[in-house]
């Protein structure tokens, strides 16, 4: 039995999970995280050494969280001041050449980086994980099912990795098209209940495919020992707000999110592409499955339907940003007008 806290916390309470970059001031290229930073609580180390992970407590809303965000952001800015570095949040570092990047010595990272190869090494890719408490086991997969056929839309809407490796990918999100990579990514298969999740997690790390539930990538997972819904699937916003915006969102979802029936897996599959691909300008599959919608429709019904329940839980002061958000097309612009440098530049200013 793996074990957990569902119910522990207050239903709907808020934790964010931010990856960051660290960089060279000066070159603007990547450096590892001083380990002095880290505390493995607020400030964690990642996969690759030069990506710093920031990490809120139990919030009761996103209010909290976006104060509690904004306070580690700054600690890290102060932190990377001091030793000549600075700080970047984005879905890819532009000019970055992942293989290049080192793996934090770390003896779970180094078996994963063995198994899954140039899989693992490919993932310097930075994502914005957003949790969401829910009361019971149950609830968890209830919710799980309910919200993952408007995960595409979140991911169009924080679409925000245009480049790799130093070109243009043709892709709003590169990363997300990286994650799909790795095995156990994308959407979850349906389970009939939390114990069959349960169970197959568990017969993972009994095969030692995985050391561990978490070595479970999909764009939504149940976490028991938090006791949550994780949204996995959005890229790392830039801006603050970005981030507030896309967790009030999650949180609202979540939140009133009815029992459902299992989602189509088909449709998920062609939005998510569509999304990684075009970004804000994708045309979607409605969740009902008969017509084609932009972005701005979705987005609109999506928040028409949440709103009470944002106003309720205090975060839909936080949802405004979602309509003006789009962050692939506004580095594109400034690439193609002033180079890479410039955009690295527009990040870290922005961070």
């Amino acid at each position: 039995m793996i074990p957990q806290a569902f119910g522990r916390s207050d239903p709907w309470s808020v934790g964010i999970e931010e990856e960051l970059f660290v960089l060279d001031a000066d070159s603007l290229e990547p450096v590892p995280v001083p380990a002095e930073w880290l505390d493995g609580i607020r400030f964690k180390a990642e996969l690759h050494a030069s990506v710093v992970e920031l990490n809120t407590g139990i919030c009761a809303g996103v209010e909290q969280a976006a104060a509690e965000l904004t306070g580690l952001r700054r600690e890290a800015k102060r932190r990377a001041a001091t030793a000549g570095l600075a700080l970047a949040a984005s879905g890819s570092w532009p000019t970055a050449r992942a293989e290049e990047q080192p793996i934090t010595q770390d003896p779970a990272y180094l078996r994963f980086v063995e198994y899954a190869g140039s899989a693992a090494r490919r993932q310097y890719v930075c994502g914005l994980h957003v949790h969401v408490g829910v009361p019971s086991a149950e609830a968890c997969m209830d919710r799980l099912e309910a919200t993952l056929p408007w995960l595409p839309l979140m991911l169009a809407l924080s679409a925000n990795s245009p480049y790799f490796a130093g070109a243009e990918t043709g892709l709003a999100s590169a990363r997300a098209e990286i994650l799909a990579l790795l095995p156990r990514s994308g959407a979850p298969p349906v389970f009939g209940s939390y114990q069959d999740w349960e169970a197959f997690a568990e017969r993972l790390v009994e095969l030692r495919l995985a050391d561990a539930y978490t070595r479970i990538w999909w764009d939504v997972r149940p976490h028991p020992r938090f006791g949550t819904v994780e949204v996995r699937v959005p890229d790392q916003p830039t801006r603050a707000e970005g981030t507030a915006a896309v967790a009030a969102l999650v949180q609202a979802l979540v939140a009133s999110a009815d029992r459902a029936k299992p989602a189509d897996r088909g449709i998920y599959a062609q939005n998510r592409w569509a999304a990684l691909r075009f970004g804000r300008a994708a045309e979607l599959i409605h969740p009902s499955g008969t017509r084609l919608v932009t972005v701005d429709e979705l987005l609109s019904e999506l928040t028409d339907r949440v709103r009470p329940t944002a106003e309720r839980l205090g975060g839909a002061r936080f949802l405004g940003p979602l309509e003006r958000l789009a962050q692939a097309e506004e580095q594109l612009a400034l690439g193609r007008d002033q180079g890479l440098r410039a955009v690295c530049e527009h990040l870290i200013a922005l961070t």
